[in-house]
């Protein structure tokens, strides 16, 4: 434990001085060209202020490209461990945050400058005496000029407090080093962090990317449940037919491999799109794509009366996209807990699904029946994700949405949901 902290501490100090000595160079072309217009034959009274115009103008003009600003974070975060944010891209090239921007990594590389400057002559001379001293002292001793003034040396055992100063010289070079990384900390994050609009975008994005993956989730949980739903009762029907209709029991496991190869397609391009840190969404079906998924129904062995009027390649595409779903999700609920025979649709009434467009609404209605021994009770798959998703659905798209048992005994379950084919307020 004690190796580790000495490691961290020295690790510190050692960035501390790279980040202080990167400031020292980043001085150096402002104050030559600071130098360079103000020649020592001006008067000082009109050689100073041209000076300090002239060293602040090249300071503020270091601070305009984005890669300095950039570069700015991607250095303190790296060797000052400020945790600062990626810099935000500026909405419109004539934003006015963006040039309150430049002039804060402005100020910061100042700061950083002036800090550098200081840090690193002040090490500097700390390492200088660190080397002097003890190298006077083994010389044979001698005089030292510091400062001004003039240190005696002394040979032999007399002079072994260069020892003392060589090992001061360095801790205050070492403590320098890690103070001033300390102390252009604070800057860095009031200067080169997200002003508070920047913080609010910044929010506002993750809560849209945040939403779209949720919705990835959902689309994902509709497909991949619907599929898994379709092919074990698919199985199952198969599993039963083996012997007496080997040909229904092959067009059963055909269809669980189709049904399969999509899911797979849909899962493929959402694990694509959420690895590469995408916001795009899964495939989409609408109200066009019910053929594939009823006919999947009907393949799992469970008759399925399907009705529709009106033209339903008018419906706006949100509207249609969410009522696939809706359907899907209904379908398989009805699959999974309705009554099912391996038949088909001539052993029962079976699902009875209408999707009529008419007078400004969709509406989609599904029935199918429950086993009259074990009624399907509202309160257990309201509070599955199903029926949740649906709803969340329909109030998204500000539409009606009923369900529950319906028919005597509560032997069928009924789902109807309204939705206005245009926005309302």
């Amino acid at each position: 434990m004690g190796i580790g902290i000495r490691r961290g501490v020295v690790r510190r100090i050692c960035r501390g001085g790279i980040h202080a000595a990167t400031g020292a160079l980043l001085s150096v072309p402002p104050l030559v060209v600071a130098l360079t217009v103000t020649p020592p034959a001006w008067p000082p009274a009109l050689r100073f202020p041209v000076f300090g115009l002239a060293l602040c103008a090249v300071v503020g003009a270091m601070g305009v490209p984005r890669a300095a600003r950039r570069g700015s974070v991607r250095l303190a975060n790296r060797l000052l461990d400020a945790g600062l944010p990626a810099p935000a891209a500026p909405a419109t090239h004539r934003s006015p945050g963006r040039w309150v921007n430049r002039a804060r990594t402005s100020a910061y590389l100042a700061a950083h400058m002036a800090l550098g400057t200081t840090v690193t002559a002040v090490a500097a001379l700390a390492l200088f005496a660190a080397v002097l001293f003890p190298s006077v002292w083994l010389d044979g001793g001698g005089p030292v000029a510091v400062f001004g003034t003039t240190v005696r040396v002394p040979s032999g055992p007399p002079g072994l407090w260069t020892a003392a100063v060589c090992a001061g010289s360095l801790a205050l070079g070492c403590a320098v080093a890690a103070g001033g990384a300390v102390a252009v900390r604070s800057p860095a994050r009031a200067l080169l962090g997200h002003r508070a609009a920047e913080r609010l975008a910044a929010v506002e994005k993750q809560r849209d990317l945040l939403a779209r993956r949720n919705r990835l989730a959902q689309e994902l949980h509709d497909s991949i449940g619907h599929t898994l739903t379709a092919a074990t009762i698919q199985a199952a029907v198969a599993g039963e037919l083996m012997d007496s209709d080997p040909v229904a029991a092959r067009r059963a496991l055909t269809s669980i491999e189709e049904t399969s190869r999509a899911a797979m397609d849909d899962l493929d391009h959402v694990l694509g799109v959420l690895r590469a840190r995408q916001s795009d969404t899964a495939p989409q079906r609408t109200l066009t794509d019910l053929g594939p998924l009823t006919e999947r129904v009907r393949e799992a062995g469970t008759g399925l009366h399907v009705e529709t009027s009106g033209d339903l390649d008018k419906v706006p595409a949100a509207v249609s996209r969410e009522a696939y779903r809706i359907i899907q999700e209904g379908l398989t609920n009805a699959l999974r807990h309705g009554t099912r025979s391996a038949a088909g649709a001539e052993a029962g009434p079976g699902i009875s699904l209408r999707v009529a467009a008419r007078d400004g609404w969709l509406e989609v209605t599904l029935t199918n029946p429950v086993d009259a021994a074990a009624p399907f009770r509202p309160g257990r798959t309201a509070r599955g994700n199903g029926l949740t998703g649906v709803a969340e659905r329909v109030r998204l798209l500000r539409g009606e949405l009923s369900a529950g048992a319906d028919g005597e005994q509560g032997t069928r379950w009924r789902l109807a949901a309204r939705i206005p084919l245009r926005s309302t307020p």
